[in-house]
């Protein structure tokens, strides 16, 4: 919870505009995604930043979820977590992660990675429609 509160205040200070919505485990981010449970009003996210270490549902089986359904197969996808596992990072790229990145335990650094994200992903990429 602390690392989405400052993702969300790095984007802000980095002028990312995008709402910018936090769940709380890997089977509530698949209801967000598919707009079920709690969640049939949500607008399709631009971008997911996925930790793999999620509760329920770790964040390999929802990156290989959301890669295997024809909704959201194209969605980007950006592992940010503390894992510098090899084996991880193999894992992610093979179930089609776009990129992954390991937290830096600086705060500083955090940060700056953090608005690196929003910056290039949110402001500079153009990312196909999801509406």
């Amino acid at each position: 919870m602390a690392d989405a509160r400052l993702v969300m205040e790095a984007f802000k200070d980095s002028h990312v505009l995008n709402t910018i919505n936090h769940v709380l485990d890997g089977a509530d981010a698949m209801d967000y995604l598919r707009r079920q449970g709690k969640h049939p009003q949500v607008s399709m996210p631009d971008l997911v930043l996925l930790d793999l270490n999620l509760p329920k549902k770790d964040g390999r089986e929802v990156l290989e979820e959301i890669r295997k359904d024809p909704k959201l197969h194209r969605l980007p996808v950006i592992a940010l977590t503390t894992s510098e596992s090899e084996a991880d990072i193999l894992r992610c790229y093979e179930l089609g992660a776009n990129a992954y990145i390991v937290k830096p335990v600086d705060f500083d650094k955090f940060i700056a990675v953090v608005q690196s994200i929003g910056v290039f992903w949110l402001q500079i990429v153009t990312l196909p429609s999801h509406r």
